[in-house]
């Protein structure tokens, strides 16, 4: 297919519309940059979409807010899949950002001093570029479920809605994030259900004292950690659990636990401790990779993870929104992307008094350190 002779031509790109999208988005409104959304499906918020029908967010109303628009509803209650749907859709609309669906980019170009961003029937130009595709991505599958016959039924945790679309009999959840421990938990009322933990945990109360345990997490400044902190360094390898713990798994919801899946064969699972399980279904809670193989810059790293500080890469003009630890461990929550969202929109004013008429930026000073996105269980 031919590339459109003429361009579109806009200050900023925004590669996808999702929360860190959308929170970016009002802050390039507030600043009257003239700039565009790009979402490859057809609403906001896909990404929340692809969750089971009775997820439930473990921070409360009160800490899910976008920049600009209060969560509705009681502060210290616990929204659904549906309600954060709800909200991301009453937020583009409040603030009327310049959406475009089902406008998948395939290729993001760097010519002549300007970003080249092309979908299948347009292409895009752009002083600057930010790519809000967030943390789930690719749904990442162990290699052993290949090895399983096509008798059991398996998922990933983006295609699973709800119990009675998972077959009786012997289920295993593989996964030990705040998802697995979800799932498990659901499937325990009608099914027999085992919880694969291959990760180390850090299981955290809901409340503690009759608070919010973020409340607490906000209060001691531990959620203003950067990834660079000693904290920092230590969390960001570990699953936390909110709300859910191994112990209350067992005893309150019969679910057994296993370790790591190690192996399969035709209805066999076999994990890190030898032993093995006959089953008839096999849920994958085991997060995702990132897909950044569309983008031709030299952000990556021989392993294909992004080298940025704070969202901002070694190439000028283009920046990361909504990553897993990105600067904080809020970075990737809903109500805490706006912190790094602000940020990049300051360097993209910054940024842009560099930009000359002819369209060039000129080279700032080394970032200095940089951080990865690393492939991990989802939390």
């Amino acid at each position: 297919m031919s590339k459109p002779e003429s361009r579109d031509r806009f200050d900023v790109a925004v590669i996808g519309a999702g929360q860190a999208g959308l929170a970016i988005g009002y802050f390039l409104a507030q600043e009257g940059r003239r700039f565009v959304i790009l979402e490859s499906a057809d609403s906001v918020g896909s990404a929340w979409r692809d969750r089971w029908d009775s997820l439930l967010l473990f921070t409360s109303r009160r800490y899910d807010s976008l920049p600009g628009l209060s969560f509705p509803g009681n502060p210290d209650g616990y929204p659904g899949r549906a309600e954060v749907i709800a909200y991301l859709e009453q937020y583009a609309a409040s603030f009327d950002l310049p959406i475009e669906f089902n406008s998948r980019v395939r290729s993001l170009t760097k010519e002549d001093g300007k970003f080249v961003v092309e979908s299948a029937d347009r292409v895009i130009e752009a002083d600057q570029v930010v790519v809000a595709t967030g943390s789930f991505q690719v749904p990442n599958l162990a290699a052993v479920s290949g090895q399983l016959e096509p008798e059991v039924f398996q998922i990933h945790s983006t295609g699973y809605r709800r119990p009675s679309d998972v077959p009786k009999g012997d289920v295993v959840v593989v996964g030990g994030g705040n998802t697995g421990f979800q799932i498990a938990k659901e499937l325990s009322a009608s099914h027999n259900v085992q919880l694969a933990i291959g990760s180390r945990q850090t299981p955290l109360p809901q409340r503690i004292l009759g608070r919010d345990i973020f409340w607490w997490l906000t209060k001691l400044g531990v959620l203003e950690k950067t990834v660079d902190s000693r904290i920092g360094r230590r969390a960001r390898d570990r699953d936390t659990l909110i709300g859910s713990s191994s112990r209350e798994l067992k005893r309150r919801y019969g679910v057994g636990l296993k370790p790591r899946v190690v192996g399969a064969s035709g209805r066999t699972l076999s994990f890190a401790d030898r032993t093995e399980l006959e089953v008839d279904a096999v849920i994958w809670a085991t997060g995702y990779r990132p897909d950044h193989s569309w983008i031709e810059a030299a952000v990556m790293d021989s392993e294909g993870s992004v080298r940025h500080r704070r969202g901002v890469t070694d190439v000028p003009g283009l920046y990361f929104l909504g990553l897993s630890w990105q600067y904080t461990r809020g970075s990737a929550l809903l109500g805490w992307v706006k912190d790094d969202a602000e940020f990049i929109a300051a360097q993209i004013a910054a940024n842009a008094t560099t930009i000359t008429s002819e369209g060039r930026t000129e080279q700032d000073e080394p970032l200095g350190a940089t951080h990865e996105i690393r492939v991990r269980e989802e939390t």
